[in-house]
């Protein structure tokens, strides 16, 4: 027998051997079942057999002699998982423990009602936001409300668009606010901005609106006037950049609108990148053409009028032109008036034409056949207010002229009715006190009061003067600077030298279609005034 090792235990009397017996010693000791001789032969380790003796009706291992805190420490272990298997057993659940899935459903469920409570408390329909993410209490989604109230908005406008309550404020609209206000759109014009296109605050500031910007500034629309163009056009940051907007640019160009302008035409009016070609400009450009405009004085009146492009051809357009010929306006004179004062087909046109017959046949007896007359001399005519029209009236009274005399100068020169009170004065004391002539000059040729005083009406005069010449006003004045020279050194005058009346319609379309001289760039489109209807002629 090999003896391993001996280990001595405190107790008097007891001894526990272990020791390896040769393979062919049968071990059988009568305090040993055989049971347990057979769980002895089992236990092999690393070291051999082990073997186990019971003294004293106790078992004890090697293992256990070697480390009694592991005792303690498996003890505890089992204890504890005994402690384990009877809480699963009385169905306890740990604390850290998960909810099920249809727990959470019903918490989210809860709180959705508390949210939906809440925005039904103060006004706002919460029918449209059945699927969409939402704060998970009612404070979140207060805090939402309230920060677009800031912003200028109200419960209406909520309601016009509720998607708008899917928008975290951090993470959505804060930025898109920033991003704005760095590019120039003023804090002021938010609120109109967002009733507008309120989808905005949907967007990703690099994916979504920085790249339109950039597009914008590739159409050669300045950066000072990006942000006046998101401002009166915010839905142009929700367009495509290969879609409405470069084909709607594409197609003026083709047309004759020259390329540099392109720039101040979008800036002036950014509605254009909103229409479809097929759809509303190209109608709207054949119709003109078909009424005797070419093609490229159309596109002339695009540049210097954009705005022409949003008129309705169906609602507004066709039925304009029908109005004006109602009212005895010759269809040849159509296109001169059209490229004058393109924005006669764009107006309430039939109330004004009224007002104006009733104000003038009033005032004048004027015969309203004369009507189509005015409208083809002056096609501003129709947008003049009463209370000039009436003033420079009471000017040609008192000057003398008779019902008949001023009802003759109004038909035959309407501008007489616009022209600055002040020249007017200035023009007829000059005639009156240095011409010295008859009040009936006047009457036949009214266009007198639109040449400048200075420049034209005296210096010719007083050539007339010297050479001791006797003509009409229209003679001195109707003509250019060298044929007014040459007609200096004529001895006879030539009447049928005189040229047609200005104030008459002798528009020549011509002169719109010469391309524009090219002029100093400002800092921005919008540092030039827009002409008003009223406009005053000088």
């Amino acid at each position: 027998m090999n003896i391993r090792f001996c280990s001595g235990f405190t107790k008097p009397g007891f001894l526990l051997v272990h020791f390896e017996p040769p393979s062919f010693f049968a071990v059988r000791s009568r305090s040993l079942s055989d049971s347990t001789y057979g769980n002895l032969c089992n236990h092999k380790k690393r070291l051999g057999l082990t073997v186990q003796c019971a003294i004293a009706n106790r078992r004890f291992s090697s293992r256990s002699v070697d480390s009694p805190r592991r005792e303690r420490s498996s003890r505890s272990t089992s204890s504890s998982g005994r402690d384990r298997d009877k809480d699963k057993g009385r169905g306890s659940q740990s604390l850290y423990s998960r909810p099920s899935l249809l727990d959470m459903n019903k918490d989210k469920a809860a709180n959705r009602a508390k949210v939906y409570e809440f925005l039904g408390g103060i006004g706002i329909v919460p029918d449209e936001l059945d699927g969409l993410e939402l704060p998970v209490t009612a404070d979140v989604m207060k805090e939402r409300v309230e920060f677009l109230h800031k912003l200028g908005l109200t419960i209406e406008d909520i309601n016009n668009y509720p998607l708008v309550l899917g928008c975290s404020v951090k993470k959505n609209m804060v930025p898109v606010l920033d991003y704005l206000g760095k590019l120039g759109v003023r804090k002021s014009t938010f609120t109109e901005f967002l009733r507008r296109y309120p989808q905005v605050l949907h967007a990703s500031v690099v994916i979504d609106l920085a790249p339109v910007v950039k597009y914008l500034q590739g159409l050669d629309i300045k950066p000072t006037d990006v942000p006046r163009v998101l401002e009166r056009y915010p839905e142009v940051l929700g367009f495509k950049l290969e879609g409405t907007m470069s084909t709607s640019v594409a197609y003026l160009v083709g047309i004759g609108v020259a390329r540099r302008e392109i720039g101040g035409v979008l800036t002036r009016y950014p509605e254009i990148l909103g229409m479809r070609v097929a759809r509303i400009i190209k109608p709207l450009v054949e119709y003109l053409e078909g009424l005797g405009i070419p093609k490229l004085a159309v596109a002339r009146l695009i540049e210097k009028r954009p705005h022409i492009l949003g008129f309705e051809l169906a609602d507004t357009v066709k039925p304009n032109v029908q109005i004006l010929q109602d009212f005895n306006v010759r269809e040849t004179c159509l296109p001169s008036i059209i490229a004058q004062y393109p924005e006669i087909i764009g107006i309430d046109l039939k109330p004004k034409l009224e007002t104006q017959k009733k104000l003038l046949c009033s005032a004048i007896d004027l015969n309203p056949e004369d009507i189509g007359s005015l409208i083809e001399r002056m096609p501003q005519f129709v947008s003049l207010s009463e209370s000039p029209m009436l003033k420079h009236i009471d000017f040609l009274t008192k000057c003398g002229f008779s019902n008949d005399q001023t009802r003759k100068m109004v038909v035959g020169c309407p501008q007489v009715l616009a022209l600055n009170l002040g020249i007017m004065k200035l023009s007829f004391e000059y005639f009156k006190k240095e011409m010295r002539r008859p009040l009936q000059d006047l009457v036949d040729f009214p266009a007198f009061f639109t040449y400048g005083l200075e420049s034209t009406v005296k210096p010719r005069h007083k050539k007339i003067i010297k050479k001791g010449i006797k003509c009409s006003l229209a003679w001195m004045l109707n003509c250019s600077d060298d044929k007014f020279e040459q007609r200096m050194s004529y001895d006879t005058i030539d009447i049928e030298e005189v040229e047609s009346d200005p104030s008459s319609s002798s528009f020549d379309m011509s002169t719109l279609m010469q391309p524009e001289r090219e002029e100093p760039d400002s800092d921005s489109e919008y540092d030039e005034e827009e002409d008003d209807d009223d406009e005053e002629f000088a």
